[in-house]
């Protein structure tokens, strides 16, 4: 998280002399008296001007400028080579993450790696210069592990992108390399570690020497047993590779030490949930991207919903002045904050003063990382603002709080669920993963636990921004962002209420009496988009809220279609439970086809009758259709859920092109391959 520099340019004007040049041409008549005086008045006043008295003239002074103090960011001033070599370090952990677990799995193989006679470190690519991996040859017992997260269809993550380029240019010589890749994805999105699986291959190709095969974690089952798994087979290869053995026992050290603050010394420097920059949510700056979220005023949130129990929101954002941009399709990141009853319990367990102001430091004085979130700040901020307490503790974490149980039977329970036993992996689903069990719920659980707060706060993973596909275009809401959102709301097995961290407090930011509450956001471009020739022909499949961005792409169409522009068919699926409940926006849906710019639009009520209707049912029915806008080179958009729905609407198009086509599985498979490389068959899903 960088500090911005303010660049000061100081341009100097150049005063260039001219020279006048006297001409011996014959019948040229002299100076009189009156010119010469005036060319000597003139003269002198130039050398006064341009010499004397800038001579006497002081040189301008500037005040002194001061930096607001913000979250700092280590460069790699000296090189991961250098660090490796200076500081005995054999072992660099590089991770390519998005949300965050990515970075996790890296810090706890780093550490692992002191448990068999190595030394490692974490390193983030986008920090680092990733030539150097063609000198690590030169540290003896070298290994450079890469936990590698793919993004969105087969991407990148953001920290990850300059490093995969550099792979694909394929300059370097990377012989005397050993290395391992984990690879993080979900097996319901089609790429399915596709990042994970380049890296692995590629540094192969490149000269690279392979120690143990490539891991791909699921994060649609249990990601945690795949990486854990995958680690235990991992690390008894390294050390038959290099020679080592393992140290023993697991020991448990602490990656960050704690200093608790006198308030009134820092007052100035405590983060009260800035992202970056202490009072950046006091003084707005632009420009506002994730690192500096802009604080937008909340102008509207009504329900969508018309019965049930069920609550989806429409909410609309201000972002009039903040020269924020962003085209229909785009994302928007929210950042929530925790819930602050389950923050004034966690408190209450284990007595403390969550007002206390503390800071976490690395206790490697080399590492990248300095701090694990923004500090100095309160107990509370950190709470509410920086970790993740709503998500089940991994198997690490229990491992580390096991030795905070003053109960023999407690403990052994613990230190059983984070083992890579049968019995440890069946224990850790049933208890953690099943019964949804957050640290909250495991404090209460387990009443002889009494950790240090502090030490719980560095375990935990960051509270992560919230993305939206925003269901408005700026052609129609220029200074409005849309977000749809259906509000998480549910028991756990155990009885205990559990909400969606950012939709639930979401919903109680309601606008009151020109009050408009705040809500921290920034844009993330998408390569979802609308075809750059209005008179191209879409389909789009969008039950429930994956309706959201297609409501931006049929204001936009309208728009063009109200100036004239000849604008092609506009075909949208949606779906939803019962029309008389849940048919989100179904008055503009309608209105929009009154007037001509939604061509059609087929509605699945899934409830509405004895047999269960989707989609893709509707998809199907409408072969003949479908089929002419592929052949017109029209474009396909999929949004909303990838586990089922997604790769049903896939399956339902490949059948549908092999009967009108008249190809085969193999041909229509390519047709689709075709499509998404054209850009022409587009998909925002999740899981």
């Amino acid at each position: 998280m960088g500090i911005r520099w303010l660049d000061f340019y100081f341009r100097s004007s150049e005063c260039r002399t001219g020279h006048i040049m006297a001409d011996d041409m014959a019948g040229d008549s002299l100076f009189s008296i009156v010119d010469l005086f005036i060319l000597s008045a003139a003269g002198g006043f130039a050398v006064y001007w341009f010499f004397i008295r800038n001579k006497k003239q002081e040189q301008p002074t500037f005040k002194k400028l001061t930096v607001t103090p913000m979250l700092e960011r280590q460069e790699s001033s000296i090189g991961i080579l250098n660090k490796m070599k200076n500081h005995n370090r054999n072992v660099v952990v590089f991770y390519g993450s998005q949300t965050g677990t990515a970075e996790e799995f890296a810090t706890r193989l780093a550490k692992d790696a002191s448990r068999y006679g190595m030394k490692g470190m974490v390193a983030d690519p986008e920090e680092c210069e990733m030539d150097e991996l063609a000198n690590i040859k030169e540290v003896d017992n070298n290994l450079a592990i890469f936990c590698m997260a793919t993004y969105g269809e087969g991407d990148p993550t953001d920290n990850a992108q300059e490093f995969y380029e550099w792979l694909q240019s394929g300059a370097e010589d990377l012989q005397g390399l050993n290395y391992a890749v984990f690879a993080l994805g979900n097996k319901t999105y089609e790429h399915f570690n596709a990042t994970g699986k380049y890296v692995d291959k590629r540094l192969e190709e490149l000269g690279g020497k392979r120690i143990f095969e490539c891991g791909l974690g699921d994060d649609d089952a249990n990601i945690e047993e795949d990486f854990v798994t995958w680690k235990d087979k991992f690390w008894p290869v390294v050390c038959e590779e290099f020679g080592v053995q393992a140290t023993g026992e697991d020991i448990n050290t602490r990656q960050y030490a704690v200093t608790v603050h006198d308030k009134e010394e820092v007052l100035e420097k405590v983060f009260t949930g800035e992202i970056a920059r202490v009072g950046a949510f006091k003084t707005q700056k632009p420009p506002y991207d994730v690192k500096n979220p802009y604080l937008a005023p909340l102008t509207v949130n009504r329900e969508l919903h018309k019965g049930g129990d069920r609550s989806c929101m429409h909410i609309e954002l201000d972002i009039s002045g903040s020269k924020i941009r962003y085209e229909a399709g785009d994302h928007v990141g929210v950042y929530p904050i925790n819930d602050q009853d389950t923050v004034e319990k966690i408190g209450k367990r284990l007595g403390l003063d969550l007002d206390t102001v503390f800071t976490l430091t690395n206790v490697d004085e080399e590492a990248s990382k300095k701090h694990p979130f923004p500090c100095p700040c309160s107990y509370r901020t950190a709470l509410s603002h920086y970790v993740d307490i709503q998500t089940p503790p991994r198997t690490h974490v229990l491992r580390e709080l096991s030795e905070y149980a003053s109960d023999p039977k407690e403990k052994e329970f613990l230190v059983t669920m984070a083992q890579s036993t049968e019995e440890g992996k069946n224990k850790y689903l049933d208890w953690v993963v099943k019964d949804h069990r957050n640290i909250l719920a495991v404090l209460e659980d387990l009443p002889s636990l009494d950790p240090p707060l502090d030490h719980i706060l560095e375990l935990l993973p960051r509270l992560q921004a919230r993305l939206y596909s925003i269901s408005s275009s700026p052609k129609v809401q220029t200074d409005t962002i849309c977000i749809t959102a259906v509000v998480v709301e549910y028991s756990t097995p155990t009885g205990r209420p559990t909400k969606g961290v950012a939709t639930s407090w979401l919903k109680a930011k309601q606008p009151d009496n020109g009050h408009k509450p705040r809500v921290p956001i920034y844009v993330r471009k998408s390569q979802f988009r609308l075809p750059f020739k209005p008179s191209t022909p879409v389909i789009m499949i969008g039950p429930g809220t994956g309706l959201a961005p297609f409501r931006g792409f049929i204001q936009e169409r309208d728009f063009l279609h109200k100036e004239g522009k000849q604008v092609g068919d506009t075909i949208v699926y949606f779906g939803c439970r019962r029309k008389s409940e849940d048919f989100i926006y179904e008055e503009e849906l309608s209105e929009f086809q009154k007037n001509g710019s939604l061509t059609k639009c087929y509605t699945a009520f899934s409830r509405d009758q004895a047999q269960k209707v989707y989609v893709q049912h509707l998809l199907d029915q409408n072969k003949d259709e479908t089929w002419n806008v592929l052949e017109n080179n029209g474009h396909i958009y999929i949004c909303g859920d990838a586990r089922n729905m997604a790769r049903d609407v896939l399956n339902t198009l490949e059948r549908i092109i092999m009967e009108k086509g008249e190809m085969d599985k193999t041909k229509a498979e390519a047709y689709i391959k075709k499509l998404q490389n054209k850009g022409r068959y587009s998909a925002d899903v999740w899981s």
